[in-house]
Order: structure tokens, then C-alpha cells, then sequence
């Protein structure tokens, strides 16, 4: 009686776990669930090439919280929505990492998405949801790139945006190629488009493409696609006439279109020759798609003899061309890009052209040439950011934490002992031998070529700030005051987060003078000489951070006295919070 009664309970938790597997979103939401126990707690970060990349979200978040908006209050590189996600991800999780709040926080958009996806497409088959799944989970939850930018292993603090844009492409992909309730596609294809928008404009003109392939192969209803355009521009009008966010943003993209005035074909090659591996596999596809697809030129003779959007669509609805439209989009986005989930969002697609490839020839010589291109395409990517996390993870048992005092939880990160005596030594010839770097920056180079990936740069400027911050805090001390509103004469600024102060409105954030900082007017020179302090950091000097002294002290000379505030920062003090002589 007890064997059997066991075993009917075992039959039971069987049947129900069963249940649960032939539901994927419940396994999706149970994943979900336990990201938050990474949030609760300050998690220790192995610290990576270019980690600083991502402090712009504290800084944005920080002028969020005061009422600043992107691109109306402050120029900002990319779109607002990612920093208001982030905002709001920080608001709940105030000691979770700010690398994985940056990160995650596109879930609050992407997931409800992924699940409107995996409802329609289990409906029909349970392997094909998990398989659209399981990959959009990795490239989700492991915050790292599929380019390498350092022989070291460590986190991949930068390009959080351009990660955040092929997720979105990913889902978006996803709907286009396997969704068939026409509602649901709508509802993918206008949130997914409007995210685009307003996290990465470059990421809408991939999007396009993606769309208008579906369109023309009729895989995107006439229906559809009039209702996710009114959703679109409905959305776009509300926000413009609420804000004026639209209009502002426009004119930082003309402003980033002015300082990035380069030509598109060389950056189109740059990106095929950093993801070669990706597009020679996909050519390759192309070419053996058009030797199995024997009707491509029937359905274009049919065309031509009978032309009309129903035999357009039939022509248009090939394998061949789809994945020809899908490459085109990550080529445009990639050209625009550094650290990015390169072409992820492939493996809808690719996922398809197999599945279609066995329907049609079953297990024969033509499925296993394409199943074999199609994964030589689809499996790069989710090995390489598998990877880059075991070695940044593994690695960092090496690793020591660094110690601050005031940095909250961006302090919480770890580096090797060996590069933490590299950075104080380092530290040392800075301060000992400043006029030589001031003269290697004023020469136009920087101390090492690839300087702020090296991580000793990355902790030697986390130490620094929680030195200069310190630092502050007795100045007001000594003196009976404070600092209401801070910025930095560098490319990002922390400090108004880390002291619960305040950053002045008008200057840029994620300030790249070579890029992403506009040309200065009357509003941003008052804002400059309206501020409290401002920082600039000296260890080392370095050519960006010359130019930007260039651009604001003009504006802080009259108002401002210089002063040594310690040994790795200088400071600019506004006149009137300065002890009388």
C-alpha cells in the first residue's frame, strides 16, 4: 500500500511537472522570479574593459529622480526610455549592481513581449517555444557582448544599449516569423518598434527592414501593420505633446549626425569584417538556398508576367530573401556600434528556414547543408557570451574586492591583487609625473593605447572618485557649506548619485568629446557657470579630458576659483561658497 501509494505521488509530481514543461511561460516566469535575489543584495562584479561605460545610467537615473528630461533638460548619446527603465529597476533594487539594473531593466519591456510570442507559438508546438526561448533568456540574463575588446576576462560594463537593441530585434524577429494571431503580431511589432525608437534610434532602421520584409512576404496583414503604425504614432504624439521628448530627441540624433559625419559604406564593411564569421556562414545559406529553392525564378517570371502584391508577396516570401533582409538589418545596426549582441536575432529566422528546409526535403542531404550553415550561424554568438561569462565568473575567484567608502554599490566590484599594485603604481607616476602625461595628452595620444580598457584605468578611477568624494565632504566640512549641484569635466559623472546631490541641466552625459558632445551655446555656458563644482580628474590626463576643459572652463573662469582637491582631482569651487580672502 505504501509502494503504491508512492508511487501515485510520484505519478502526481510527474504529471504536474510535465504540465508545467508544456507550458513555457510558466518556466519563463519562474526564471524571472529568481532574478531579483541577484537585485536584493550588493553582488560583487569582476570589473571589465570600458566598465565605466555604464555609470551614465547613475547619472541619468540621479537627473530622472531630480525632474530633468532626456534630451529636453540634457543632451544624452542614445534614447531616454533605457535610462527611465533603469530609473525605475534602481527605485526598486537600490543596492542591486548597477551593471545588471542597466542591463535587466529591459525586461520590464522585452519579457511581456517574449511572452505574448511563446503563448501564440506553443499553441501549435512546445519544442518550437522553448527553442525561441531559452536562447532570448541567455542573450538576456548574461549582461556580456559578442565582440572582444580585452585579453583579460571581466564584465562587459559598455554597450549596454546596443545589447538592449538586438534583444528588442530578437523579439521582434521572433513575432514576425512565428506568430499568426494578428493582434498579437501588431502589439509585438509597435512596442517593439517604439523601444527601438527611443532606446537607439539606429536600432528603428534595422526594425524597418525587418518589417517591411514581412510586410512584402504578406507574413505582417495589411491589418497588422495599420494598427501597430497608429500605436506608434499615437504613442510618439502623446510623448511629444506631454514632454516635447521627441522633438528634442530628433535634434540630438542631427547633433550626433553632425559630429559623426563619416561615411556609410566603410562603417558597413567594419561591421561585416568584426561579425565575418556570422556573415560568411549566412552567405553561404543564401547560396545554398538558391540552389535548393529551384522556384525562386518561376515566382519572379510569375511576377513579371502578372504583376500585383499577392504574386510579389509570393515571390518575396523566400527563405533566400528573408535572410538577405535579415542581414542588411544587423549590418546597418552594427555599422553604428561598439559592444553590442551581435546578429542574435537571427536564430528566429534561421530556426524557420531548418524547420522549412525539413518539411520540405526531410532528412536528406539539402536539410543537413542547411542545418549545418544555420548553425554555423546561430551558435557563435550564444557560445561566445557563454563563454566570456564562465571566464569573467570563474576568473574572478582570483579577484580581490575593492575597498571604498562612498561609493554605495558601484564600488562593489573585484580585481586582480596583481592589477590592483599596477593601479597604485600607476597612480603614483601620475601624480609624480603629471606634466609629462599633461604633455602626452596635449600631443594628442593617451598614456596606453587601449587606456580605458585597461582594467587597472577602470579601478584606478573608482578609487579616485571615492577619494575625491571623501574629499569634498571635508571641504564642506572645513567650510560650513555644500555642494548643491556637481558636474565633472570627464566623460561621466557619478558624484550628484553617489553624494544624493544634484548634476546641472544641459551638459551632456556619456561625454565623448570626439562623438557625443554638442558644439557649447549660451544655455549650456550659464548651467556651467551657474554650478557649485566641478570635478576634473587627473589621473591621468587624457585627451578627451583636455577638450572638455577646453570646452567648459571658458565658462567656469569668471565664476569659479581652481583648487587641488586631491591628489587625482582638481577642482573648480563657484567664488560666492568660497571663504572670503
Amino acid at each position: 500500500m505504501q509502494a503504491s501509494t508512492e508511487t501515485s505521488l510520484s505519478g502526481k509530481q510527474n504529471g504536474v511537472g510535465m504540465t508545467l514543461l508544456r507550458q513555457p511561460i510558466i518556466p519563463f516566469a519562474l526564471v524571472l522570479a529568481c532574478l531579483p535575489l541577484a537585485l536584493v543584495v550588493t553582488l560583487v562584479m569582476p570589473i571589465g574593459p570600458m566598465y565605466w561605460d555604464h555609470y551614465i545610467y547613475l547619472d541619468a537615473a540621479n537627473r530622472i529622480f531630480d525632474g530633468q528630461v532626456p534630451s529636453v533638460d540634457f543632451f544624452a548619446p542614445v534614447g531616454g526610455l533605457g535610462y527611465y527603465l533603469f530609473a525605475l529597476w534602481i527605485k526598486i533594487f537600490p543596492n542591486g549592481p548597477p551593471l545588471l539594473l542597466a542591463s535587466w531593466s529591459l525586461l520590464t519591456l522585452t519579457a511581456p513581449l517574449m511572452a505574448l510570442v511563446i503563448a501564440d507559438v506553443q499553441k501549435r508546438s512546445v519544442p518550437l517555444a522553448y527553442a525561441l526561448l531559452l536562447p532570448f533568456l541567455l542573450f538576456s540574463i548574461l549582461p556580456f557582448n559578442t565582440g572582444d575588446f580585452y585579453p583579460y576576462p571581466g564584465s562587459d560594463g559598455f554597450g549596454v544599449y546596443n545589447r538592449q537593441i538586438c534583444q528588442l530585434l530578437y523579439v521582434l524577429a521572433a513575432g514576425l516569423v512565428f506568430v499568426r494571431g494578428w493582434k498579437t503580431l501588431a502589439a509585438v511589432t509597435a512596442l517593439c518598434m517604439l523601444g527601438l525608437l527611443f532606446i537607439k534610434v539606429t536600432g528603428i532602421a534595422a526594425g524597418v527592414v525587418l518589417c517591411l520584409m514581412a510586410f512584402a512576404a504578406g507574413r505582417l496583414p495589411l491589418r497588422a501593420a495599420i494598427t501597430s503604425g497608429l500605436v506608434f504614432v499615437a504613442v510618439i504624439g502623446l510623448a511629444e505633446l506631454s514632454s516635447g521628448i521627441v522633438s528634442a530627441y530628433a535634434n540630438d540624433i542631427l547633433s550626433l549626425v553632425l559630429l559623426n559625419d563619416t561615411s556609410l559604406i566603410p562603417r558597413l564593411l567594419q561591421a561585416a569584417s568584426i561579425n565575418f564569421g556570422v556573415v560568411l556562414a549566412c552567405a553561404f545559406l543564401c547560396l545554398a538556398l538558391f540552389l535548393i529553392e529551384t522556384e525562386f525564378f518561376e515566382k519572379a517570371k510569375a511576377f513579371a508576367a502578372r504583376p500585383g502584391f499577392a504574386a510579389f508577396g509570393r515571390f518575396a516570401d523566400q527563405s533566400l530573401l528573408w535572410l538577405a533582409a535579415f542581414i542588411l538589418a544587423g549590418l546597418l545596426f552594427e555599422s553604428q556600434n561598439t559592444g553590442s549582441q551581435a546578429f542574435i536575432f537571427l536564430w528566429p529566422l534561421l530556426l524557420a528556414i531548418m524547420l522549412e528546409t525539413w518539411e520540405r526535403k526531410g532528412p536528406s542531404p539539402a536539410f543537413a547543408a542547411v542545418t549545418l550553415l544555420a548553425l554555423s550561424a546561430a551558435l557563435p554568438p550564444a557560445v561566445i557570451i557563454l563563454q566570456k561569462s564562465a571566464r569573467a565568473w570563474i576568473g574572478s575567484a582570483n579577484n580581490t574586492p575593492l575597498q571604498s567608502h562612498n561609493l554605495k554599490s558601484l564600488g562593489a566590484v573585484s580585481v586582480r591583487d596583481l592589477l590592483n599594485v599596477r593601479a597604485e603604481r600607476m597612480r603614483r607616476s601620475y601624480i609624480d609625473d603629471r606634466s609629462t602625461y599633461e604633455a602626452v595628452a596635449a600631443s594628442g595620444e593617451l598614456p596606453s593605447f587601449l587606456l580605458y580598457s585597461d582594467f587597472e584605468f577602470q579601478s584606478l578611477w573608482l578609487q579616485s572618485a571615492d577619494e575625491a568624494v571623501s574629499a569634498l565632504r571635508t571641504f564642506e566640512t572645513d567650510h560650513e557649506m555644500r555642494f548643491e549641484t556637481i558636474m565633472t569635466i570627464d566623460f561621466t559623472n557619478p558624484f550628484p548619485w553617489l553624494m544624493d546631490r544634484h548634476a546641472p541641466k544641459y551638459i551632456a552625459i556619456g561625454a565623448d568629446p570626439y562623438r557625443a558632445v554638442p558644439p557649447v551655446n549660451d544655455e549650456m555656458n550659464a548651467a556651467v557657470a551657474a554650478v557649485d563644482v566641478a570635478l576634473y580628474p587627473t589621473c591621468p590626463p587624457t585627451t578627451a579630458r583636455l577638450q572638455l576643459l577646453d570646452l567648459y572652463e571658458p565658462a567656469l573662469a569668471a565664476t569659479h576659483r581652481r583648487i587641488k582637491l586631491s591628489p587625482c582631482y582638481d577642482a573648480f569651487v563657484r567664488n560666492e561658497l568660497l571663504p572670503k580672502p
